[in-house]
């Protein structure tokens, strides 16, 4: 048997995270939200609740735990979900290149806010500029994927705590949020299709990586 390698899964990740479209929900709810561009989209779920800057759509609802809105007018699509431990997966996401997050506080939450970007297809100039903020309980994880498309009225020029993208979406979206504890929470392992010991076994080399041993790419694609 082939054995998987979670580092080579990891080279689709930010694309995949970027076309995810048909992700999921269990509802909407009214609740009304203060941010710095005068509107705002009320959202509730199993695990968790608050409000998007300006108007976004719910795109589906086949899932308690992953769920997407879409804000046409700003070319901005927001994927969140919940999984046990979304710490192992920024871990993952860090072999793609994606590290030193902005560290945060809102409403008793500590969030990691990373800045990345990704091409969209073969396109050079269909760039997506991603943030994703990610919070860690002691049994649950927390991800909020922030996709801005190359055709946004949105100024990212300046990417950072420091820009509109900031100041005017991702911190009154984390300021509104409330955090939910949630039951039979999406394992990770599972989700890579993997059980616990491979998952565990692929996470030392994902380790060794971040340690300076590059090698451990090559010791994880080598067995079958």
């Amino acid at each position: 048997m082939e054995k998987k390698n979670i580092i080579l899964i990891a080279v689709a990740i930010i694309a995949i995270v970027a076309v995810a479209a048909a992700i999921f929900s269990t509802g909407v709810f009214n609740k009304t939200v203060t941010n710095t561009i005068g509107e705002s989209t009320p959202f509730e779920n199993s695990f968790m609740e608050g409000s998007f800057s300006g108007k976004a759509k719910l795109m589906n609802n086949s899932s308690d735990f992953m769920q997407s809105y879409k804000d046409t007018e700003h070319n901005i699509t927001y994927n969140i979900s919940t999984v046990d431990n979304s710490t192992a997966l920024m871990d993952i996401y860090y072999v793609q290149g994606v590290m030193n997050p902005e560290k945060r506080s809102f409403n008793g939450n500590d969030w990691n806010i990373y800045f990345s970007q990704a091409i969209q297809g073969n396109n050079t100039n269909d760039t997506l500029s991603i943030v994703i903020c990610q919070s860690q309980k002691e049994k649950q994880g927390y991800l909020i994927y922030m996709i801005i498309d190359s055709k946004t009225d949105v100024n990212t020029s300046a990417f950072n705590t420091y820009g509109d993208v900031y100041k005017n979406y991702v911190e009154p979206l984390l300021n509104s949020i409330t955090l939910k504890e949630s039951k039979n929470v999406p394992a990770i392992n599972d989700e890579y299709g993997m059980t616990q010991d491979e998952f565990s076994q692929q996470m030392d080399l994902v380790k060794q990586f971040k340690a300076g041993n590059t090698s451990a790419l090559n010791s994880g694609s080598e067995a079958q």
